[in-house]
């Protein structure tokens, strides 16, 4: 299957709040970046970030050093157009995160549903990669995936899911912990996903 074939179709044929993952505000996205203290001029990336709303709260709140990246380029068209000149606060990316060759650091790696739909190991390997090029020492992720009673297959598509203790150790010792949340998500159908968010700081 070519991956990103499939992600621009679904951003094409689909409005944005239909999608099963979409949420009007990412509010405890917000909580946790808050939580971690940054400066507005912190330098921020959201993986996947797609049609996501998070990039919207962010230049609002005066976050200054914004960078959305996806694997769909519709999807970031369609994010560009909704912001109109905002948009030119931001940075865009369209790339597949694990074939993606980074040109600068992060204090801060934002993913909610990109790593849950790396099955194949040596996807998660090239994901760990760029994780650890781009965020810098002592910088946050926070990583977001359906939790252990969440969903099997999204968008028709498998995934893996995860405890915040599995995805610690899938990430590996570079990767401590600090704080997780677990999130009934409801869907725009009106179904509930059990979604699970960890928040790791980065030791070199």
């Amino acid at each position: 299957m070519d991956r990103k074939q499939h992600w621009e179709d679904v951003y094409r044929q689909k409005p944005d709040d239909s999608l099963s993952w979409f949420q009007p505000q990412p509010e405890i996205s917000l909580e946790l970046i808050h939580a971690t203290g940054l400066p507005k001029t912190a330098a921020i990336i959201d993986v996947g970030g797609g049609v996501s709303r998070l990039v919207d709260y962010l230049l609002a709140e005066g976050y200054s050093d914004v960078t959305v990246l996806d694997i769909a380029e519709h999807a970031l068209q369609k994010t560009r157009a909704r912001l109109g000149d905002t948009a030119n606060r931001a940075h865009w990316i369209a790339a597949d995160v694990t074939h993606w060759k980074p040109e600068r650091q992060y204090r801060l790696w934002h993913d909610r549903a990109v790593f849950h739909f790396l099955i194949d190991e040596m996807e998660r390997a090239a994901y760990r990669k760029n994780l650890e090029a781009v965020l810098v020492p002592g910088g946050t992720a926070i990583i977001a995936s359906f939790a252990l009673d969440g969903p099997e297959r999204c968008s028709g598509l498998p995934v893996q899911r995860y405890a915040p203790q599995t995805l610690a150790a899938e990430l590996g010792p570079k990767f401590r912990l600090t704080a997780h949340r677990q999130e009934p998500h409801h869907t725009p159908a009106g179904r509930i996903q059990q979604f699970q968010y960890s928040v790791f700081e980065y030791n070199v």
